[in-house]
């Protein structure tokens, strides 16, 4: 029996029970209060409360005990006394697909990942079971860490096999992935063969009834698109109601554009599908009013804009069209958390730098906890154009993660958002549930299968990268695809004497 369909069985057999009706009672929520006339939105601190989930909704958010007439006969209640109780967060941008490349890109530039990592560079590389084992694991890595929505950009899509089997571990990892379709021209699936392929995955619809959903990706909008082929595409978005749109955006002296103005120009911007714009590096001032005038948003994938090199010279100034992702989770974190930290804290750096550039002293702390919390949470839910995600109030989708307010790293908190962006980590996450379902319980992944998954990802991850040690790294010499010539950054040294510490990285033949 194929790898895939006897996983598929063993799913079934070993899948969460059907949602009821959970209260999570006497804890702190970090819950959402809805605008008004006279206030904008903001989160709601409720303090020895209870959060009522009924089937995949948050029916109930009290202050204190729930009312006993409003709590369904056989519900189940789970003491969360000094524990806090959040929303999950939302990652915008990732490739799941390529968990088995962990720890091996960890000095890589841009340049160094589009020669060895990317979907160009992999493809034939990994069979459809690959594809399934490393999807599933990364999602389960996110989960783990209280992601409970990712937008997936599944540039594995090298084949009808490679397609479905990314698509099929998407919805059998319980989490709420929008599954987004690559269609790019490679070696040996042509445009048109995808196009066949996203039409036969659509219309089987095996998704239907789960958390995931079909999404489209395309990087091809500019700066010289194939207008019959961006017309093709983007019919098939309108044709199957795709749920967004993605598209990697690097602008300067990277040249991969599919810039706002590239998609505005084409008539497409301004359209009721959510499209999520990753990285945007070097993102213009006419881009960014495009974005706020057609409510459009970008992707900061915040510790791979350092990783890489591209950078985010600008995406501080259009934080109000801005949410939070990972990107190639194999390099580094895979949790929003600590994307989260990581930009709130460089964000305060570069404008406290700017003040202090002009030999003065800044008053006050230029950004907040609150909003760094925003990005990783309620933003995530409206660049996807889904305003019952990235939220704890009652109507919104039931995906919630509790942390240990007792832990090591906890233990005396008072503000339970400074707590959850500043101090806690995926260690302290106890519970993560998504559509009213635990994935993460008792600080561990509920999946019974999940010693099976583990055995049968690493011997592939321990095939897929020893072909790729034994490949010799890209020598980049001349100039970059845009035209733009190579040039070495200033190496750093943290030992002293003669010499380069830079260091080897220690890689085994098998793992």
């Amino acid at each position: 029996m194929h790898l895939i369909n006897l996983l598929a069985l063993l799913f079934q057999a070993a899948g969460p029970a059907a949602a009821g009706s959970i209260l999570f009672s006497g804890g702190t929520i970090i819950g959402f209060k809805a605008a008004t006339d006279s206030t904008p939105e903001s989160l709601d601190v409720v303090r020895n409360g209870s959060v009522l989930v009924t089937d995949d909704r948050i029916a109930g958010v009290f202050s204190g005990a729930a009312p006993a007439d409003q709590v369904p006969e056989g519900t189940e209640t789970v003491n969360i006394s000094k524990k806090i109780i959040t929303t999950g967060f939302i990652d915008t941008h990732k490739h799941g697909w390529q968990t088995a490349f962990k720890t091996l890109g960890s000095n890589t530039s841009l340049p160094d990942y589009f020669n060895r990592y990317g979907e160009f560079a992999t493809e034939g590389l990994l069979t459809a079971d690959d594809v399934y084992l490393g999807q599933l694991t990364g999602i389960y890595e996110a989960l783990n860490g209280g992601v409970t929505t990712i937008l997936d950009h599944a540039h594995h899509t090298w084949s009808n096999a490679t397609s479905q089997a990314g698509l099929k571990a998407s919805i059998d990892s319980g989490g709420r992935i929008f599954w987004a379709y690559a269609f790019h021209h490679i070696a040996n699936f042509t445009v048109a063969e995808q196009v066949a392929n996203f039409r036969d995955l659509a219309t089987k619809a095996d998704f239907e009834g789960t958390p995931t959903t079909l999404g489209v990706a395309y990087d091809l909008f500019g700066p010289n698109p194939d207008l019959e082929e961006v017309k093709t595409v983007m019919g098939l978005v309108k044709e199957f109601n795709a749920s967004v749109i993605t598209t990697h955006s690097l602008q300067g002296p990277w040249g991969y554009d599919n810039s706002p103005e590239d998609v505005s120009n084409l008539g497409y911007l301004n359209i009721s599908t959510p499209i999520v714009f990753s990285h945007a590096s070097f993102l213009t001032a006419t881009g960014a009013t495009l974005l706020r005038s057609t409510n459009q948003y970008i992707s900061i994938t915040a510790e791979s804009e350092m990783h890489y090199g591209h950078t985010h010279p600008v995406s501080h100034l259009i934080q109000d069209q801005a949410s939070l992702g990972i990107d190639t989770h194999f390099t580094y974190s895979s949790d929003i958390l600590t994307q989260a930290r990581l930009w709130l804290q460089s964000t305060r750096r570069k404008l406290y730098a700017e003040v202090l550039g002009r030999w003065q002293i800044g008053a006050h702390n230029p950004m907040s906890v609150n909003q760094a919390f925003l990005l990783a949470t309620r933003n995530g839910g409206l660049a996807l154009r889904r305003d019952d995600l990235g939220v704890l109030r009652v109507g919104a989708k039931a995906d919630l993660v509790v942390w240990d307010g007792t832990s090591p790293a906890l233990l005396g908190w008072n503000d339970p958002v400074a707590a959850v962006i500043l101090h806690a980590s995926v260690a302290d996450i106890e519970h993560v549930l998504v559509d009213g379902k635990f994935r993460k319980r008792d600080f561990k992944l509920v999946d019974k299968t999940y010693p099976d998954i583990q055995a049968k990802f690493l011997a592939s991850a321990e095939r897929i990268q020893n072909v790729l040690i034994e490949t010799p790294l890209p020598v980049l010499n001349g100039s970059f695809l845009s035209g733009y010539p190579y040039a070495d950054p200033l190496r750093v040294d943290v030992q002293r004497g003669a010499g380069d510490a830079y260091g080897e990285q220690f890689l085994a033949e098998q793992i």
